[in-house]
């Protein structure tokens, strides 16, 4: 039963991060080519980063029901902000020079972009991935609220019995997630710089 919870809290939390990485990477790179877009999807994140997470989800719940994919959906949006802004911020601070110099090597946009930008963009890229995970650990909590199930459901149990044992339980795993996976991808993220220096 408590791992079960714990997996089934993890396998929301991944389904999130993959959508968040499939729909966030191309847009981050649309932004950065095209600064029309740019203002619009930064808008657009800017908004949904400042919606409590369990209003969002309320809202996502009146059009998905109560379920797991509303959850999923709900954590995307709210964690997609710092994967566009990484990403543009990342291809954006690349020197001019290395730019230039791909162009010089007769290097098409899109060969640049794979080969050489995305590449050196990409420490500054997982930094926001890493956020949007660690971000995701947390307000997955709320699916408990529209049917999501994982640890929320063990503390918001804990607490309608005052039971301190199932509270224990649901927090500290959560801690436990939530700083093993922050303390594991700041390891890569540090020798991710490193090596680009």
């Amino acid at each position: 039963m408590s791992v079960n919870v714990i997996l089934e809290h993890l396998s929301v939390v991944v389904a999130a991060i993959c959508l968040t990485l499939l729909i966030g990477l191309p847009f981050g790179i649309f932004a950065y080519f095209n600064k029309t877009f740019k203002i619009f999807i930064f808008k657009v994140t800017d908004v949904l980063q400042t919606i409590p997470s369990l209003a969002l989800l309320g809202i996502i719940m009146i059009f998905l029901g109560g379920n797991k994919l509303t959850v999923i959906v709900g954590l995307f949006l709210y964690s997609l902000l710092p994967v566009v802004r990484n990403t543009y911020t990342g291809l954006s601070g690349i020197d001019p020079a290395v730019k230039e110099a791909a162009k010089g090597m007769g290097m098409s946009k899109l060969y640049q972009l794979i080969h050489v930008e995305l590449p050196i963009a990409f420490p500054v890229i997982f930094t926001g991935i890493r956020i949007a995970v660690i971000n995701q650990i947390s307000a997955a909590v709320f699916g408990t609220f529209v049917g999501g199930g994982g640890l929320g459901t063990v503390i918001y149990r804990g607490m309608a019995n005052m039971n301190m044992k199932l509270i224990l339980f649901g927090t500290g795993s959560l801690m436990v997630m939530a700083v093993f996976f922050d303390t594991l991808m700041g390891f890569i993220e540090k020798r991710l710089y490193a090596r680009t220096r």
